[in-house]
């Protein structure tokens, strides 16, 4: 099953007496336990699509399938509770909360599942050590690196077991040396633990790792890129 699938989806933002269309008949279909990367210049509508595809945003019109579940039909209490359950994200400014530890960030959206607290400790402490920072547990992301903080993020995502991880440009804030070993934890993490992963991204080092780029240009979809076999 594909995790995702869109067909023929629109969007256009409207902006005081301006219509501004972000997505044009958009139809894809998002392979299983890939690196999928989303490339296009600045404008051309890839967070918007990211956006749909991590049911943040909804379309004007066209069809959306997530996981199996059709989420246009979705309420909006429901569809927050289906982005809890199945999706996990990483941002290019990390979205860390600075209040809470790096721990307590891994935790926090396991607490929204009421997953109990024995079990919780053993899932973050395990992802923590995954990500190359058990011995970082207890510092604030004021206390961390940027590569530090994007492999708490990393964690974070990955904590629900997510059928499906997004990621907006989660190497922009990072210098290249640091954004390869991210990439490479990612792909790391992708494998073991066979999520899909889809990318916004004109970073080379991202689109260079990808098993199917697909590049948009002013809101419509000009080429996708099936570049591997999908892995079992």
């Amino acid at each position: 099953m594909h995790p995702v699938v869109l067909k023929q989806v629109g969007k256009t933002y409207h902006l005081d007496a301006v219509d501004v269309p972000a997505l044009s008949d958009i139809s894809l279909e998002i392979r299983p336990n890939c690196f999928t990367v989303i490339s296009g210049p600045s404008g051309s509508g890839k967070t918007t699509l990211l956006n749909i595809i991590g049911c943040i945003d909804r379309p004007d019109h066209g069809e959306i399938v997530v996981a199996g579940q059709d989420v246009q039909k979705m309420s909006d209490d429901a569809l927050s509770d289906f982005r809890a359950r199945h999706l996990g994200f990483i941002f290019q400014n990390f979205n860390l909360l600075p209040v809470l530890t790096a721990y307590e960030n891994v935790e926090y959206p396991l607490m929204l599942t009421k997953m109990p607290a024995a079990q919780r400790r053993e899932r973050v402490l395990a992802l923590l050590d995954a990500v190359g920072l058990a011995d970082r547990a207890g510092n604030r992301p004021g206390q961390l690196s940027g590569g530090q903080r994007q492999r708490v993020a990393i964690a974070r995502a990955l904590a629900p077991a997510p059928k499906l991880v997004l990621a907006d440009e989660p190497t922009a804030n990072l210098d290249s040396q640091t954004g390869a070993a991210i990439i490479a934890l990612m792909r790391k993490m992708q494998r073991e633990h066979h999520v899909s992963f889809v990318f916004s991204s004109h970073d080379p080092q991202v689109l260079a790792e990808a098993d199917d780029a697909v590049f948009i240009r002013d809101g419509r979809i000009t080429s996708v890129e099936r570049r591997t076999e999908v892995p079992a």
